[in-house]
């Protein structure tokens, strides 16, 4: 059994761990719920713009036409990792990451073993995880640091890069994996497709009609209303999963302040076990010496 300063010790160090664990908690759940109303108030206007759009794109005629619509052959893609810059926060990373991979063995293992994969990384955890697993991809960490500023100025400048290799065919198809914000404890890691844009299935015998007015022309309009939706298509995966990394890391630090209260619980025991040994071997000691001294 370990000596009394040893526990000690232990009990300091985890009690000092429980202090740190509990002020990124309290941190976390501060940012959360600023990250919470963003991403809340944002999803059903930027799911609403996404639907409207695929609606558009799936009825468009030879009048009008978008580059941002056309389905041609895959020969370069791009990966999107959104992950955060700072860990602590439980599996959401790596389950992040492991959605890329995925889709990137799965879906792009030919353009990768090709070298004609580029891995576009907004959040550092995620380009630490692929630059020694994924050597043959082209890693970009232009907008590692995007994190810093999520005002939609900020995101549409990295999703106006994407938008323009899309449309000069620097890449034929772009996925983005990102978390998906539920509520605190629930977090989906998922891999959408940003481009080439889905259009809705049709039915059999089914002809949809986007019954839209067009002011001024279709084609001006179309000109900039496309990439302004997929730019704010883009800023709601940044707002998903800035909110999931402060849920998952204020649920990571209550679990951690949980185990440090039954760690110290333990010790605690461990400790009173060996000050009682140390106790009764004192006794012992001075039982046995008056012993000796009453038998001499």
């Amino acid at each position: 059994m370990a000596n009394l300063k040893e526990v000690r010790e232990r009990i300091r160090s985890v009690q000092n761990t429980q202090q740190i664990t509990k002020a990124m908690k309290m941190v976390s759940a501060a940012k959360l719920r600023r990250a919470q109303d963003a991403i809340l108030q944002m999803r059903p206007y930027a799911d609403r713009l996404n639907k409207m759009l695929r609606n558009i794109l799936s009825n468009l005629e030879g009048d009008a036409q978008t580059a941002f619509g056309e389905v041609r052959e895959v020969q370069n893609a791009c990966i999107v990792v959104v992950t955060s810059n700072r860990g602590l926060c439980g599996a959401f990373n790596s389950n992040v990451c492991k959605a890329a991979m995925a889709t990137l063995e799965e879906k792009y293992a030919g353009l990768y073993a090709s070298g004609n994969l580029t891995l576009m990384f907004i959040g550092k955890k995620g380009y630490d995880f692929f630059r020694k697993r994924y050597p043959k991809a082209v890693l970009n960490r232009e907008f590692v640091d995007l994190f810093n500023d999520l005002s939609f100025d900020n995101v549409s400048t990295a999703a106006k890069r994407l938008l323009t290799a899309f449309e000069t065919g620097e890449f034929d198809a772009i996925e983005v994996a990102y978390g998906k914000f539920k509520n605190a404890a629930t977090q989906f890691t998922i891999t959408e497709q940003f481009l080439p844009v889905a259009k809705i299935e049709k039915e059999a015998g089914d002809k949809l009609v986007a019954d839209y007015i067009f002011e001024p022309g279709k084609e001006k309009l179309l000109d900039y209303l496309v990439p302004t939706i997929l730019q704010t298509q883009f800023q709601k995966f940044l707002l998903d999963t800035h909110a999931s990394e402060h849920g998952a890391r204020m649920t990571a630090m209550d679990k951690a302040t949980e185990n440090a209260d039954d760690l110290l619980r333990e010790l605690r025991i461990s400790y009173n076990k060996a000050r009682q040994e140390a106790i009764t071997k004192e006794i012992l000691e001075i039982v046995g010496g008056a012993a000796a001294l009453e038998n001499g």
